[in-house]
């Protein structure tokens, strides 16, 4: 891989409109709002 081209993978804190909240990794390096997760979206339950 050649240096200092990619961007940083870092430790993000997901929340879900229905108040759960996970880690994950990602390049975005900011924290993530999502109306939908694997607790509330009907699918899951």
């Amino acid at each position: 891989m050649k240096p200092d081209i990619h961007p940083n993978y870092e430790d993000i804190a997901v929340t879900c409109s229905c108040g759960h909240t996970f880690k994950t990794r990602s390049t975005l390096c900011d924290d993530l709002h999502v109306e939908v997760c694997s607790k509330c979206h009907p699918f899951f339950t």
